[in-house]
């Protein structure tokens, strides 16, 4: 009885019958653009199904394993709706409004995860919501917002990787689908549809509190001896895990003797690998544009886990390539915000911005949202998802649309010091350099401590020195009063770089 409940919310059905197909495809959908269409799900082995799409049809006999599949030629972005119709026998499937376009997964913990309802401009943008090329799927993961107790029953019997994820189907964007969907995933698809005129369908696998291993498969990770500890033993207890999640998941299922589970303990959220079975890997069928990702802040509250983080997540990311056979796979991440550190953890946050940083050099394709200037003092969620939203979008119009936009803020290229003067370059200054507040510079510093005397000359940072300091760094606060930005009012990086 359990396995058959399993299949219902994997395989949505359009009748009781032995035809279904793969949870992700519904009325409403975007298929992505320039790529083979494939089409799969389940049927009686031996029979035959029948698949039209794009006025081609196809037939396939359906294996000894229940399941069948199907390939379409790849199309061009198309905003004239089609019909997919799937037929075996009497069964009959039929999608409808379906759009040819590009599809980005967005993922990350809850700043990605946060609602349009709940987004600063909220009020104002509701009037602009209606949008016909925008479509989305915001499938519901087990336990979300769910905080500090334990699961119910029914949560935990949830917790599998075939049922972790409600996929509730894709929806076309209005005032009303829209709130639930995150902020971030909304702005940036907007300004993409707005720049390129083409479908564009966000795909939001995010879960709040989620640590970076959980998005990673355990294959990749039992890989690397740098990181095949995480895989040993009962997660909710191993020290080469990020302490917090542990003790969000502990709250939640540690006293479940019977959860479902393996040799790496019970099945949740936040344990390594299990995000990526139960959302990317049902989806590695299917050719996407890009990832949106925004997350850190659950890897950022240890020193250990900090200095890990880049090289952690350029194993995510080139698994996710390999996996989807995607080499230049777009993956654009979102730089943590500034945050103080009287009700919240943030010591490290600057430290781990700048390894963010580096993410940019360790591996391609990649862009990164500086969003320290949106931050809130007291809160880990920032309400002004639209400039976050915005700045990813920049990257994706720049390097993946090429576009002639400006992809980022100040980002710094070397500092050498000459003559008593430590001199900072930096690369997408736009028209020039200046403060947001048309004052003086602040937030640099000679030994990640002290306020050092900054100005700009000719679009480059001078900072007056006897000897030559060791580094330079900037925003080097957990709440930074940096206020470096380019012509395009971006915000310059945190960072720290050696002296030449």
């Amino acid at each position: 009885m359990k396995l058959f409940l399993i299949s219902l919310m994997i395989f949505p059905m359009t009748c009781i019958s032995q035809l279904k197909i793969a949870s992700i495809f519904s009325d409403n959908m975007v298929l992505q653009r320039e790529k083979q269409i494939p089409i799969w799900g389940k049927g009686l082995p031996g029979k035959t199904v029948s698949v039209s799409c794009a006025n081609t049809t196809k037939a396939v006999k359906v294996k000894t394993d229940s399941t069948w599949s199907v390939y379409f030629p790849a199309q061009k972005a198309n905003s004239k709706p089609q019909t997919i119709r799937i037929t075996s026998g009497t069964s009959k499937i039929e999608l409808n409004n379906i759009l040819i376009g590009d599809i980005w997964i967005c993922s990350g913990q809850s700043n990605m995860e946060w609602a349009m309802s709940k987004e600063i401009h909220w009020k104002q943008e509701k009037e602009n919501a209606s949008q016909l090329l925008l479509r989305f799927i915001n499938p519901l993961p087990a336990g979300r917002y769910v905080y500090g107790i334990a699961y119910t029953d029914s949560l935990n019997r949830r917790l599998t990787k075939d049922s972790f994820y409600l996929w509730n189907g894709w929806q076309v964007c209005d005032s009303n689908t829209i709130k639930p969907m995150s902020a971030v995933g909304y702005y940036f698809a907007k300004l993409i549809v707005a720049k390129e005129n083409i479908p564009i369908g966000l795909i939001n696998l995010s879960i709040g509190g989620a640590p970076l291993e959980t998005f990673i498969n355990k294959e990749a990770l039992k890989k690397i001896k740098q990181f095949s500890s995480k895989i040993n033993g009962d997660w909710l207890k191993n020290d080469a895990l990020p302490l917090w999640p542990r003790e969000r998941g502990a709250q939640n299922v540690g006293k479940n003797t019977n959860g479902y589970g393996d040799e790496t303990g019970l099945n949740h959220a936040y344990k390594p690998g299990f995000a990526f079975e139960s959302g990317i890997e049902l989806l590695l069928p299917m050719p996407v544009k890009g990832i949106l990702f925004y997350q850190g802040e659950s890897n950022a509250q240890e020193i250990d886990r900090v200095y890990e983080y880049a090289a952690l997540s350029k194993l995510m990311v080139n698994d996710y390539r390999k996996k989807w056979k995607q080499p230049q796979l777009p993956f654009y991440f979102v730089q943590l915000s500034s945050i103080d550190t009287v009700k919240y953890k943030g010591q490290l946050w600057p430290l781990f911005r700048n390894e963010q940083r580096k993410m940019l050099q360790l591996f391609p394709y990649s862009g990164m949202a500086v969003c320290s200037d949106v931050g809130f003092k007291d809160d880990v969620h920032p309400t002004n998802k639209k400039d976050v939203g915005e700045r990813l979008a920049r990257w994706a119009l720049n390097k993946t649309y090429k576009q002639n936009v400006v992809p980022s803020g100040p980002l710094p290229v070397k500092a050498v010091y000459s003559n008593g003067k430590v001199i900072v370059t930096f690369q997408y200054i736009a028209e020039r350099l200046s403060t947001f507040d048309g004052g003086k510079l602040k937030g640099f510093s000679l030994d990640g401590t002290n306020e050092a005397a900054a100005i700009l000359e000719s679009n480059r940072i001078v900072i007056y020195a006897e000897k030559k300091p060791e580094f330079v760094f900037y925003g080097w606060k957990s709440f930074s009063d940096g206020n470096l930005i380019n012509s395009e009012k971006l915000p310059a990086s945190t960072f720290k770089i050696r002296i030449q």
